[in-house]
């Protein structure tokens, strides 16, 4: 699915949003109509689309904003958004890490340490970790390759197995069940 969606997003940002927006208003559309024409496009084609997409971008009128285009074609604004094969290993971590006001670089590293989790975890999510920033100041695209990536276990605490807890608690280990 990712060639269809580069597809598809080469299609909605080189005719819709330029030809559309320039015409209609002398300069590009808004990340809102941008998102808004993806959504059109996933619920028309909702029994051919299987795939959801993210909308991301920055404008003059509303600064950064980032939209989830589930299937079916419905739109959700979101402060952040997570999507791909490795993504439902991401939603506690993110829940847990991620917090409204933070610096480019912070937000950059979070996103590094989400994507080598979900490498690690999901096989299908790659080796290496491309992020891009989209701010007022343009776009910048980073690279980082997979012998550069933290490792997640390396970055957990050791613990005893959940056996070893409960004995040290109760003083004994578990019983086993009996019929």
């Amino acid at each position: 699915m990712v060639y269809i969606t580069a597809i598809l997003a080469n299609w909605i940002f080189g005719y819709k949003i330029f030809t559309q927006g320039l015409i209609q208003l002398g300069q590009p559309a808004t990340v809102k109509v941008a998102a808004n024409l993806v959504r059109l496009l996933a619920y028309n084609n909702k029994n051919m689309l299987q795939t959801g997409l993210i909308v991301g971008g920055w404008d003059k009128y509303e600064g950064g904003k980032i939209y989830g285009i589930p299937l079916g074609g419905t739109i959700i604004e979101q402060p952040f958004a997570i999507g791909g094969s490795g993504s439902s290993y991401l939603y506690g971590f993110f829940d847990q890490a991620w917090r409204e006001g933070m610096t480019k670089e912070e937000a950059e590293q979070l996103v590094v340490k989400a994507v080598s989790l979900a490498i690690a975890r999901d096989g299908a999510s790659g080796g290496v970790v491309r992020t891009v920033i989209i701010n007022s100041e343009g776009v910048t695209r980073n690279f980082y390759p997979g012998d550069k990536l933290p490792l997640w276990h390396e970055e957990l605490e050791p613990q005893n197995s959940l056996l070893d807890i409960w004995g040290s608690a109760s003083g004994s280990s578990p019983e086993p069940m009996r019929e």
